[in-house]
């Protein structure tokens, strides 16, 4: 993988950050929409991680 797909994580990890914010702010926040799009960031999160630690192996090699 390349550094846009980090840069592109990194991107959508914050979106998903801003529109949990979001959504918390409102006067109703609907539960399932904000459990949802915590899954989603935990997710990327977890991508982000996977992702730096095989680039940490492949230049330790």
């Amino acid at each position: 993988m390349s550094d846009h797909y980090l840069n592109y994580l990194e991107r959508e990890h914050a979106r998903l950050e801003a529109e949990i914010q979001a959504e918390e702010r409102r006067p109703y926040p609907a539960p399932f929409l904000v459990a949802r799009l915590k899954k989603l960031k935990l997710a990327v999160k977890d991508q982000i991680a996977a992702w730096t630690a095989e680039e940490s192996r492949s230049r330790a090699a």
